[in-house]
């Protein structure tokens, strides 16, 4: 089945979405849910005046793998879920770019929704990236919202960042 396969990506190239979900999914029998999530790059950031013309994403090799690795490690223990793929670019970026990819696969639909949500909101502040914005007005480092926070917390995790 697909437990051998590997798990998290950090690339620079953009993704298949649906190669991937294929490639999750492969000769996996007890599949009956694919839930995905694709986040793409906005031209607007909420609160920041002007538009967004590019996003840059950095992170620390193997520390940031590590890092993704131990959030799936958490879904399989709260989500009764067979699989689990993370995808996310690094690099320049430009608006309506493909930025990161979540897919889980499970029996039934409402365990690969809540895994998929779950891990969403462990990317968005918990793994290692860093994003700098360009716009108009200049460069700037983005930094993680309270509403990222408060979505971790429904989980019952505290944000480290905070």
């Amino acid at each position: 089945m697909n437990s051998m396969q590997p798990r998290v990506f950090i690339q620079r190239a953009d993704f298949d979405v649906s190669a991937e979900i294929s490639q999750l999914r492969a000769q996996d029998p007890r599949v009956g849910a694919v839930c995905s999530f694709i986040g793409t790059v906005r031209d607007r950031t909420p609160g920041t005046p002007g538009s967004i013309s590019s996003m840059e994403l950095e992170h620390y090799p193997g520390m940031t793998e590590k890092s993704i690795e131990a959030m799936i490690d958490q879904a399989h223990q709260r989500f009764d879920i067979f699989g689990a793929r993370v995808i996310h670019r690094v690099g320049l970026l430009q608006p309506l770019d493909q930025i990161v990819l979540v897919v889980v696969t499970s029996a039934h639909r409402g365990e690969s929704f809540q895994a998929c949500e779950f891990l969403m909101d462990f990317l968005k502040t918990q793994a290692p990236f860093w994003k700098k914005e360009q716009s108009p007005e200049g460069a700037r480092w983005v930094d993680a919202r309270v509403t990222d926070d408060a979505a971790l917390a429904k989980w019952g995790i505290v944000a480290s960042n905070a």
